[in-house]
């Protein structure tokens, strides 16, 4: 690492990490905070380097010789601080590899306010952390990404969400590129030598993570959000992407629109800021709120009507997520990290919620319960974290963004939403917003708007339940006369001692139409379950909470399946299964439920547990000599499904039907193709994708590409991997953009995997796209020692800089937790734990532990998994 300071002063590695004073670890000390910044970069991202010049007023509240703050990587060429009218230099330093630094002044400056200015230039990174730049084509593009504590890459800064203040931002780059920052800029572009300078107005007071700079000579669609009730002016609007998207634009920008209006109507306020720009970046693994400057991955922003359902439906609920983030993370922000669990889970609740009111054909608000019974495998772990959890020490940042935080914490907000009620809960949401407009606000804060709206305790004390410690309940069900007990536990995996665990559970029962709610809060009692027929312990899905029942009350809720609404038939099969995995429901029973709940109408419960049957083969539960069964149970249950539906490979072939018929559709094609291997199936999917590849685009829907290709690629082999490789990486076929390479992971050939990860290094794949093939690999058992392999001899790499950076990387490990055996588990924790040392290893003992519960369940139940599949022909 090298560090330049205002005298040409050259520290080496060494010398900077030697220092007599005990350094922060998370929070400045609170000696001084910026009030403003005004930030001029030069950008052209042809070029390995970017420069700026940076000055911020701040304000010292006591005397100081030194004061810490934020830069990591910048080479400094001068750093001066003004003190009236009167410029002196100072010393900026470098004093840890995740970014402190400390300003020098040579003397101690009486407390007051203080303009540091800084002249400096910095590397582009190439994958989604700081200022980074993608080659496309033949363009060069640049974004960024600061989220979490990434803007200290870009700029000297205060680089914590305690501080918001007003940023005035020109970007100097070559003529005819666009240029986008969170404002309006102020008019044309003015000449500055070969380069133009563009400026902005100044901002609303922000954050350094909320900071956006994008660069490039992206296409553009323009247009408005209409005045709404809450805001009298149209609102700019524009979606931004690369050359190859140009034609593909026009959908975001309707539904951005749209999206807009719905979340005007529920903050009862207009947007934040005076424009949106909605942005693309071809490595972007999910989004990013940049106040009036969102950035997504292009596979999310850039989709159209003929896209799969499931395109659509990510769209949907990742725009309104990020859009919500406008006002709940971006106006409102959190006092410092500890509480960002509330922007996301909070923003996630908003993302389904809205996603659905946008387009409620697509069915986007179930994919809430599903993304909660997800974060539940996580959470069951021995080791974890709790939703909301003291951060004291910058590696620990990135950690909460996880699906404890997303999927968790989303589904408790739902929870008590529902226990509320709707208006109560968005009243609470409205007085939050009003009481912090443009400010910081915690946890606690958050929760007094509540109960200062909902005026029930009880409930609030149920939040904190969930909030404030880790894990799932269990709620076990049993008759007791006429009525029903119900007990709470921790939930625990086959062969796991859980450890102590006590919630105030919000217990919803329905019983035919009756529906009872309890708010349960010791072990145990009697609960009302008033009506008659079936007992359903999750009326609704919305609970976080996991049920089991005695067996005959298992077997009416099985027959009885089809017919629940789709939350909780997607709560039963988590219920059921997670019982399995526990060591208590058996074979039998999980096989029972998948046939029965394969009548369910919607496609999400109908095929939920065909997906899991199929997982019994990755985890090594299904024998050789029963694996021939375990095939023709899934193509029993599901090919006559498919022969009602009908099934034509081609584009367009079923344009008539709706998207959820659309999606069952696809999602039984693979169950059948894959689980079933069906001959026929796999043979039309083939043959449409040669004569998709041949230039046919009509030969081959959206929604059966990936899995055509990735069948094709299985059977072809390595010519037919490079062939897909090179029209995805070269947009021949701008669907591949987005397809090709996760087709090609996802085939399950080991050959193509050898070639992928030996032979494969075509520089247009850039780092992070390789780590996302790697991913694929080791989701599929043909290719996954192969893919282990790799990883291990690269995670370095991939989690420290190239491919991975930031926020995204602090998840890396969590790629192996598709292994099981105890040799693999052993190999993963030798090789990885000194890589992450000084790190945060939390992604790293989830990972561990998954592969050795997995490892144990399958040296217990294999013997019998298999016997119940044979007996089940």
């Amino acid at each position: 690492m090298r560090v330049f300071f205002a005298f040409a002063l050259f520290l080496t590695p060494a010398a900077v990490a030697q220092t007599a004073e005990p350094l922060p670890t998370g929070k400045l000390p609170d000696t001084a905070a910026p009030i403003a910044y005004r930030l001029d970069l030069t950008v052209v991202p042809e070029q390995e380097r970017f420069s700026g010049h940076a000055e911020i007023d701040v304000q010292l509240k006591k005397p100081a010789a030194s004061i810490f703050m934020h830069g990591r990587d910048l080479k400094v060429s001068k750093a001066v601080v003004r003190i009236g009218g009167k410029e002196t230099p100072v010393t900026f330093t470098q004093k840890n590899p995740l970014g402190l630094a400390q300003v020098d002044f040579g003397r101690t400056v009486p407390a007051g306010k203080v303009t540091l200015k800084f002249d400096y230039d910095a590397a582009f990174g190439n994958g989604p952390s700081g200022i980074y730049r993608i080659k496309v084509g033949d363009d060069w593009y640049s974004w960024s990404q600061f989220q979490s504590i990434d803007a200290r890459a870009a700029f000297p800064s205060f680089d914590e969400p305690g501080y918001k203040t007003p940023f005035a931002v020109s970007v100097t780059t070559k003529p005819g590129f666009v240029a986008i920052s969170n404002a309006p800029d102020t008019g044309k572009p003015v000449p500055a030598g070969a380069l133009v300078k563009h400026n902005f107005i100044p901002t609303e007071p922000l954050p350094t993570y909320l900071v956006a700079f994008v660069v490039g000579p992206f296409a553009t669609a323009e247009g408005v959000v209409p005045p709404t009730a809450q805001r009298s002016k149209p609102l700019p609007l524009r979606i931004v992407g690369t050359k190859p998207y140009a034609g593909q634009l026009q959908y975001a920008l309707d539904g951005s629109a749209k999206i807009v209006a719905l979340l005007e109507g529920y903050f009862g306020q207009g947007f934040p800021y005076p424009k949106l720009d909605q942005i693309g970046s071809p490595v972007m693994p999910g989004a990013m709120e940049n106040a009036g400057a969102d950035i997504y991955g292009d596979s999310i922003l850039f989709v159209d009507e003929a896209s799969p359902t499931e395109e659509k439906q990510t769209f949907g609920m990742v725009v309104a997520h990020e859009l919500a983030h406008q006002w709940f993370g971006d106006l409102v922000t959190p006092a410092w990290w500890d509480d960002i669990w509330l922007n996301e889970s909070f923003a996630n609740w908003m993302g389904y919620r809205i996603g659905n009111e946008w387009r409620p054909d697509l069915n986007i608000g179930t994919g809430a319960i599903d993304e909660a019974f997800d974060a539940m495998q996580l959470d069951a772990l021995s080791v974890g974290r709790p939703i909301h959890e003291r951060i004291t020490n910058d590696a620990n940042v990135d950690a909460a963004f996880d699906q404890i935080t997303y999927g968790k914490g989303g589904q408790v907000v739902a929870m008590i939403a529902a226990y509320l009620g709707d208006e109560k809960f968005r009243a609470g949401v409205r007085l939050h917003m009003q009481r912090h407009n443009h400010g910081n606000a915690s946890t606690d804060q958050f929760f007094a708007s509540l109960a200062d709206a909902a005026k029930d305790p009880r409930v609030l004390a149920s939040l904190k339940s969930f909030v404030d410690q880790q894990g799932v309940p269990v709620v076990t069900l049993k008759r007791q006369g006429a009525g029903l007990v119900a007990s709470q536990s921790r939930y625990a995996y086959y062969g796991t001692q859980p450890g102590p665990g006590e919630w105030i559970v919000p217990l919803c029962v329905r019983r035919s139409a009756v529906r009872s709610c309890t708010l349960i809060d010791k072990a145990g009692g009697a609960i009302d379950a008033k009506g008659e027929g079936v007992v359903v312990p999750n009326a609704g899905g919305l609970g976080y909470y996991r049920f089991d029942l005695d067996p005959a009350d298992w077997t009416a809720l099985i027959a009885a399946a089809p017919t629940l609404p789709e939350g909780e038939a997607l709560a039963v099969t988590d219920s059921l299964w997670a019982s399995f995995f526990a060591g208590k429901a058996s074979t039998a029973q999980v096989i029972a439920l998948t046939r029965s709940m394969a009548a369910h109408p919607a496609s999400a419960a109908a095929l939920d547990n065909g997906a899991r049957l199929r997982g019994l083969v990755r985890r090594g539960l299904v024998s050789d000599a029963a694996l021939p069964a375990h095939r023709k149970l899934i193509a029993d249950i599901y090919a006559p499904m498919l022969a009602k539906l009908g099934f034509d490979p081609a584009a367009g072939a079923f344009a008539t039907d709706g998207p959820d018929r659309r999606k069952l559709r696809a999602d039984i094609v693979q169950l059948v193709a894959l689980g079933g291997r069906d001959a026929a199936i796999r043979a039309k999917l083939s043959a449409a994708a040669d004569a998709y590849l041949a230039g046919d685009a009509k030969a081959l829907d959206p929604q059966f590409a990936q899995l055509a290709l990735a069948i094709s690629v299985e059977e072809k082999g390595v010519p037919q991997a490079q062939l897909i490789a090179d029209k995805a990486l070269s947009g021949a076929i701008p669907a591949l953009r987005q397809t090709g390479l996760q087709a090609v992971a996802a085939s399950g050939n080991p050959e193509v995997a050898r070639w992928f990860f030996n032979d494969f290094k075509d520089p247009r794949l850039p780092q992070i796209g390789r780590l996302y093939a790697t991913a694929g690999f080791l989701g599929a058992p043909g290719t996954r020692d192969i893919a282990v392999d790799y990883m291990l001899a690269n995670f370095d790499a991939f989690s420290k800089g190239a491919g991975g950076g930031g926020i995204f990387s602090a998840r890396a490990a969590g790629m192996f937790n598709v292994l099981c055996t105890v040799d693999q588990a052993a190999a993963v924790d030798a090789k990885l734990r000194p890589q992450l040392a000084g790190g945060n290893t939390l992604s790293l003992d989830r990972a561990v532990e998954s592969i050795r519960n997995c490892a144990r369940f399958r040296d217990a139940k294999a013997a019998e998994v298999s016997a119940a599949i044979l007996a089940a022909r």
